[in-house]
Parts: structure tokens; C-alpha cells; sequence
């Protein structure tokens, strides 16, 4: 394997791939707006994209610190699918009727998408080939039978199981015993999705100011190096780089995770490998992998590195460990022996956001006019759309422009979750979580049981996940 001409970091293959955008001039100093939008990823975009379609005389400020798209939302997979983090404890706290009418909300938040790119002529690569999620251990069949049968039990009825041989006629993944497909899921490039958004809502008359980091949100006011914004609404829509913000360095977890990318792969691979629905993959360990195959023939890969840095620090330009880069290419090769050979061009990390509960929320503080929304936990490329749509009617019901929707009286509203432990430990606690996910994955992969690893059962009852 030829990994001396690997891009490491540089934000993200997805940007290299694009190209970074010109830059927008920072905040020239202290300003107002009716709404202060902090964050230019997909959250804060989408809000300001509704906002302003709803109600187009509004003054729309986005504040970003370095350019739109610079976290997760220029580094991800490009999963647009119906996942959203909490589902479950959701039921557990409202009933399962409550939580069937928010997978209802992300069933439909995919065809969301996919009709407004379509509609402000953003093309982002958009492949509608579903979601497949693979097992290749009894264990991991196991599972995946039960997660099969919660989430039609959650309403997704189109939703379809496969056996081994109809696996591999959809993707030749070596040593998959089975798979679940739903129809609820797309590929996408993430980089164009952000760069033609920001350009959308700057077309319908949204202001953005790169180069700016918010340091300390207060209501009515967000504060920089540069001036303050005032505005009766401030949302913040910060995700992985939370706790950056003065207060919040406790609120979510920067999550770490890292992707490679190959060089375009020849027909003759291609062939061994099949994929050619190009559904998003994924897979039932532990610590899981994600994949795409790119518009251009390429597999876009990716998992936990490292999964936490001390004290909630955020990294710079996505530069990945050697040892991560090396994981991953092993899972590729794993699942696709005939990618062997094939040059890894590009590998990088970026941050998600993590609640202590792993519920992901969106929240509008009627009596301050602060708001936020993720949380996401890494399915975040449709649930921003939610989550900005939600935001929109929270504000349009808290001025009175219209009373309650079916988006405010779903679940995850107004949700509260207490705060990570102090350092040291919650980094003990993360490592420590993700130390035996791998190590329960390992033993998996040679035993011969069905049931799940014990040590991974324990490790999602102190991590709060179940």
C-alpha cells in the first residue's frame, strides 16, 4: 500500500476536491440583526436558508469562525439518511407514538433535502441508493436483526432485510452474513451541498461574516474580537466546536472522527465489488465504519481514531494519525480485498457533537431568545435540516407569526441533558468506552456466539447510550 503521497488534513478531501471558497469579509464591527445565527455549517445555513423563505424582510446575520463548512459539515461521509441520535430514549421519556412521528420527521427530512437542492439548483452529488448496513459475524447478525425489527416497529415498513448471497449481489462485502436497506437514504458530496447553500442564502439576502469567531454568546448578544451583534434571537448552531464558547466547554463532547479516501478505482474493481446502487454502507461493530462510493468511482471511508482529546479540544486542519489511517485502510481491505492495492489519497478527522445522553435537541429559550440545535452524534447531514426547519417555527411562534407545529411538538424539543464529567474524567471514560468497543469487535470477529460481547453491553450502559 502506497501511502507516501496521502493528503493528511487539509480540512478534508471533499474541500480538495472543490476547493476552499473565497473568503467573506469578517464583522466590521458592532451591528444588529433580527436574528443572530453562530455557526456556518449546515445547521446555521439551513436555519437562515428557512428563516428567510418564511419571512424574507428578516435581517439575517451568520457568524463563522473560519469559513462555511469548515467542521463537520465539509468533512463528514455525506450520509443523508433518516438516523437521528435518541430516537429511543425519546420513546422511553414520551411514548413510542412520540418517537414514531420524529422517524416520520427524518423519513421525510431526506426527501427535504434532496427536493430544495433540486429546487435552488445545488448540485451536490446526490445519489438516492438508500442505506445498507452489513453484518459479517454472528454477533453482528444478531444485532442487526433486532435493529431491523425496532426500526419497523418504528414505522419504516420499507425497510428490507437481506441474507448473505442477496448481500453481496448488492455489494460484495467479504464475509457478510446479512444486511437491512432502507429506501430513506442518499449519497452525497458534502462540500457542494454547504458551498451552494451558503451561496443561496447569501442570493436571497443573508449576511455571513467568515473569519469570526464567536467567543461568548449572551442573550440578545453575541460577542467577538471584532464587535458585538445584537438581535432579539441568537442561535447557537456550533456543533462539535461548542466547547470553544465561554460556558459550554462541558455542554457537548467534540467527538473525533477520521476518513480516507482511494484514488478513483477501475472497472475491473468494480466489478469484484458490485455497488452499484451506490448505497451509503455501513456496517454492525462496535465501532462502526461508514462509506460511500464517490461520483467518481472512488470509496470515501471512515470511523473513530481518536475519539477524544483532552480537555474538548478541537482540531485545526483534520490532520489524522498515521496508526488511524492504517485502521481504516484495513477495514477497507477487509471488506474489499481487491482494494489492496489501490493509493489512498486523501485521509482526515473532523469533530461532531456529543450530550452526555447522546439525544440529539433543539431548543428555543422563549424567556432570553437564545436558541441551538445538534447534538447530532454523527447523523447530522439531514437532521440540521430538522433541526433548522424546527428552529424557524420556534421563532415564528415565539413572535407571534403563527401558534404550534407538528416540527415543536415533536420529541427532541426543549430537551435538557446534564453535562460531561470534568477532565480527567471524561477523557478516561471516552477512551476507555471506545477501548472496549474494540477490543469486544476483536473478539467477535472470532467467536462463534450470537449474542453481543459483554464488555460492550457494560461499555453503552456507563456511556449512557442506552
Amino acid at each position: 500500500m502506497n501511502t507516501v503521497s496521502t493528503v493528511n488534513g487539509g480540512i478534508s478531501f471533499w474541500y480538495a476536491d472543490q476547493g476552499t471558497p473565497p473568503a467573506r469579509e469578517p464583522l466590521p464591527g458592532d451591528t444588529t440583526a433580527d436574528v443572530c445565527i453562530v455557526g456556518g455549517g449546515y445547521t446555521g445555513l439551513w436555519t437562515a436558508y428557512y428563516l428567510k423563505k418564511a419571512v424574507p424582510f428578516l435581517n439575517i446575520t451568520v457568524l463563522e469562525a473560519k469559513f462555511c463548512g469548515y467542521g463537520a459539515s465539509g468533512r463528514n461521509g455525506g450520509w443523508l439518511y433518516n438516523g437521528i441520535a435518541g430516537r429511543d430514549r425519546y420513546a422511553k421519556l414520551h411514548g413510542h407514538e412520540a418517537a414514531v412521528r420524529l422517524q416520520q420527521a427524518m423519513n421525510e427530512t431526506v426527501d427535504e433535502v434532496v427536493r430544495v437542492a433540486a429546487e435552488e439548483d445545488i448540485d451536490a452529488d446526490i445519489h438516492r441508493g438508500g442505506v445498507l448496513e452489513v453484518a459479517y459475524t454472528p454477533a453482528q447478525l444478531a444485532r442487526l436483526k433486532d435493529f431491523h425489527s425496532v426500526e419497523i416497529a418504528f414505522g419504516e415498513t420499507d425497510r428490507v432485510l437481506r441474507g448473505a448471497r442477496e448481500t453481496c449481489e448488492r455489494v460484495n462485502v467479504t464475509g457478510a452474513v446479512g444486511s437491512t436497506w432502507t429506501p430513506h437514504g442518499a449519497r452525497l458530496h458534502p462540500v457542494k451541498l454547504v458551498k451552494g447553500l451558503a451561496a443561496t442564502v447569501e442570493a436571497l439576502g443573508v449576511t455571513i461574516h467568515e473569519s469570526t469567531p464567536v467567543t461568548e454568546i449572551e442573550p440578545k448578544h453575541a460577542h467577538t474580537p471584532y464587535g458585538t451583534v445584537r438581535a432579539p434571537y441568537v442561535l447557537r448552531c456550533t456543533e462539535g466546536f461548542t466547547a470553544n464558547l465561554k460556558g459550554q466547554r462541558r455542554t457537548w463532547l467534540p467527538m473525533n472522527s477520521s476518513m480516507i479516501v482511494t484514488e478513483p478505482l477501475p472497472r475491473s474493481v468494480w466489478d469484484t465489488i458490485g455497488w452499484d446502487g451506490r448505497e451509503t454502507l455501513g456496517d454492525m461493530a462496535h465501532a462502526y465504519m461508514y462509506a460511500q462510493r464517490t461520483a467518481d468511482d472512488r470509496i470515501a471511508l471512515g470511523g473513530r481514531g481518536v475519539p477524544y482529546r483532552f480537555g474538548s479540544a478541537t482540531d485545526n486542519d483534520g490532520r489524522t494519525r498515521p496508526a488511524t489511517v492504517e485502521a481504516l485502510r484495513e477495514i477497507l481491505v477487509r471488506f474489499f480485498p481487491t482494494t489492496a492495492g489501490a493509493r489512498i489519497d486523501h485521509a482526515w478527522s473532523g469533530v461532531l457533537g456529543v450530550p452526555r445522553d447522546w439525544c440529539a435537541t433543539v431548543t428555543l429559550d422563549r424567556s432570553t431568545g437564545l436558541g441551538w440545535a445538534g447534538g447530532y452524534v454523527g447523523s447530522g447531514v439531514a437532521t440540521t435540516n430538522l433541526a433548522a426547519r424546527t428552529l424557524r417555527d420556534l421563532i415564528q411562534q415565539d413572535s407571534g407569526q403563527s401558534g404550534p407545529t407538528e416540527l415543536t411538538e415533536l420529541p427532541w424539543v426543549g430537551h435538557k441533558v446534564r453535562r460531561w464529567e470534568p477532565e480527567p474524567f471524561r477523557w478516561i471514560g471516552v477512551h476507555g468506552m471506545y477501548a472496549a468497543y474494540r477490543a469486544a469487535d476483536r473478539r467477535e470477529l472470532t467467536s462463534p456466539r450470537a449474542g453481543t460481547d459483554p464488555v460492550a453491553k457494560v461499555a453503552d450502559r456507563l456511556a449512557g447510550r442506552h
